[in-house]
């Protein structure tokens, strides 16, 4: 019988073969009807809305196939509207360019997107060339620490400083194919998927601006049976990033990737109201990041059955307006509000990990919320401090306790029943903690349960 990593893991990978074989091959359609032949200049200064929108509807009219920006070329838009079995395709040379008019986008800020596929099947974007948000534009005083962007809320259809187009959408969508393609500055998060059902999103590279909020790269909400392979991440906030606003996530599948980020590289919520199950994380290195492998479950939904998997990563402090505390792993569950339900997390496993971080392992459950049956295996952890940022603080943001003086710690912990330490080693670079209180493991008894060490250890480095 297969060992419990191997039967979480099979079932998303088997999903990402399939779907490799079967979804994107079809991208090859023979029709491809170019937006020159409808009158796109491609100057980069005019509107090419109407000639792209007429090409998009004349090949979905035809059956589907291609929709083709020639290179060279800036084409200038409003939102995209594409249809089922159509697929952009911007190669290398051409630029998609969003417009930067709230004018440019529909009357609901639900549907403000560039490139915008709604109830469709077998759309996709591909081609090699740049979808491009243009969000500089969107950024009213530029900050090292963190950018006051633009905020289109005059009319109340959405409310506070996240009022901005996003970059790619796939709404109620089936065998969405994203692929070979750099998707660049978005104003708001990048690419968006919402209530989708298989989706392949390969080779796919991601630069937003560092210093904008809510630059998101990949935001998975409410879908299922997806997978990320072989894309690039580089962005200010948080980078894959599962929501579970309507409805669950199960069947996600993100390998062979890299990221930076200013916030978290794979986060879970914290939009959390349905469950997350069956997710794989693979191969995956990250640099840089405020927080590496986070969950913030704070409105009920539960987790389970996850497998984080060969991942390296550096962590570190930034300014404490983004979230995070250059945690390498970062697993929490509490209520948003007094009111609201806790959620719970078990059967997380934790495999072949290796981190150089400012800051410990966070683990803290709820009282209601507990953490269970988590497993930490070949995991190699070294901590040193090489940014001036205050330390000394947990973050329990949004929600719950905010923000907390405390110890740090190489792991802390608390409202967990099951954990199991198997080969993990803590490495200490002492010459480098000024203000830590360097203790390997910090926990309250009271709240833990079924604590499980095989083969730890704790050393000085230099």
């Amino acid at each position: 019988m297969a060992s419990p990593p191997l039967q979480l893991a099979a079932a998303p990978l088997l999903l990402l073969l399939l779907l490799l074989l079967v979804v994107v091959p079809g991208t090859g359609s023979s029709r491809v009807f170019s937006v020159a032949d409808y009158g796109a200049a491609g100057d980069g200064s005019h509107y090419d809305t109407a000639a792209i929108q007429a090409t998009v509807d004349a090949c979905a009219a035809a059956g589907g196939g291609r929709v083709l920006l020639p290179a060279p070329g800036d084409y200038l838009t409003a939102t995209v509207h594409l249809r089922s079995r159509v697929v952009l395709d911007v190669p290398p040379g051409a630029r998609l360019l969003g417009g930067t008019r709230q004018a440019d986008y529909p009357p609901e800020s639900r549907r403000w997107y560039v490139v915008l596929a709604e109830n469709t099947t077998g759309a996709g974007v591909t081609g090699g060339g740049e979808i491009n948000g243009q969000g500089g534009a969107f950024v009213v005083t530029p900050s090292e620490v963190k950018n006051v962007m633009v905020s289109w809320n005059a009319t109340g259809d959405c409310l506070g400083d996240e009022c901005r187009p996003r970059l790619v959408g796939f709404i109620d969508s089936k065998d969405v194919k994203i692929h070979d393609i750099t998707l660049n500055k978005p104003a708001y998060w990048c690419l968006h998927l919402v209530r989708c059902d298989n989706t392949v999103i390969h080779n796919v590279s991601i630069f937003g601006d560092l210093n904008s909020p809510n630059n998101d790269g990949i935001d998975i909400e409410d879908s299922n049976n997806t997978v990320i392979t072989d894309c690039h991440i580089d962005t200010g906030d948080d980078a894959i990033c599962p929501k579970s606003t309507t409805g669950p996530v199960y069947n996600l599948t993100a390998t062979n990737s890299w990221i930076r980020t200013k916030s978290c590289a794979i986060k879970f919520g914290s939009a959390s109201f349905f469950d997350f199950k069956r997710l794989v994380f693979d191969n995956i290195t990250i640099v840089d990041a405020h927080r590496g492998l986070g969950m913030q479950i704070r409105d009920g939904g539960n987790v389970s059955d996850v497998m984080f998997s060969n991942i390296k990563m550096s962590t570190r402090y930034y300014h404490p307006l983004w979230w995070g505390r250059a945690e390498p792993i970062y697993i929490t569950t509490c209520p948003r509000h007094p009111d609201s339900k806790e959620g719970t997390i078990s059967d997380i496993r934790f495999i072949n990990i290796s981190s150089v971080s400012e800051n410990g392992i966070f683990l803290a459950g709820s009282k209601h919320g507990l953490l269970r049956n988590l497993k930490f295996k070949n995991i190699d952890l070294t901590y040193k401090r090489w940014t001036n940022y205050t330390g000394g603080l947990y973050d329990y943001r949004p929600g719950c306790q905010k923000m907390v003086k405390h110890k740090t710690g190489g792991m802390m912990l608390e409202h967990i029943s099951g954990l199991e330490i198997d080969n993990v080693r803590m490495r200490w670079a002492r010459g480098s903690l000024k203000g830590w209180n360097v203790n390997p493991i910090l926990f309250r008894p009271s709240t833990i349960d079924k604590l499980s060490f095989h083969d730890w250890q704790s050393v000085d480095v230099q």
